[in-house]
């Protein structure tokens, strides 16, 4: 099972910027997804980001959501994935969680995904 543990998280003016990041470890595939979610109280977790990681090759299949203004990257080493969210605004609070699977072919439903991190806390202020 892949490891992921988020950071970043915390308290930002709306229209400010925060970078999210997710330290993974565990990978034994060469051609994975890691993937973006958020979930605010009360409601379903939403698919915002997804990745496709492939160690054979520098190709970074990504999946822009949220209006573009979060863009997920990852290092040259892939073992570390960002999420970049700039514009903030207050309805963008939420617990944010990164998520890893095997099966190399983004999709943003909750239940596609075995591996998930602890998530970090975002907040917007106004």
């Amino acid at each position: 099972e892949v490891q992921l543990v988020e950071s970043g998280g915390g308290v930002v003016q709306a229209g400010g910027s925060l970078r999210l990041s997710c330290a993974a470890t565990g990978f034994t595939l060469d051609d994975d997804v890691m993937a973006w979610f958020r979930q605010a109280p009360g409601k379903e977790g939403e698919g915002l980001e997804c990745l496709r990681r492939r160690v054979s090759s520098t190709v970074d299949d990504a999946a822009i959501s949220v209006e573009g203004r979060f863009m997920i990257s990852m290092t040259n080493a892939k073992n570390t994935v960002y999420l970049q969210m700039n514009n903030l605004k207050p309805e963008d609070a939420a617990v944010y969680y990164c998520a890893a699977d095997w099966v190399p072919l983004c999709r943003f439903g909750v239940h596609s995904y075995d591996c998930w991190g602890q998530g970090t806390q975002v907040t917007v202020s106004s």
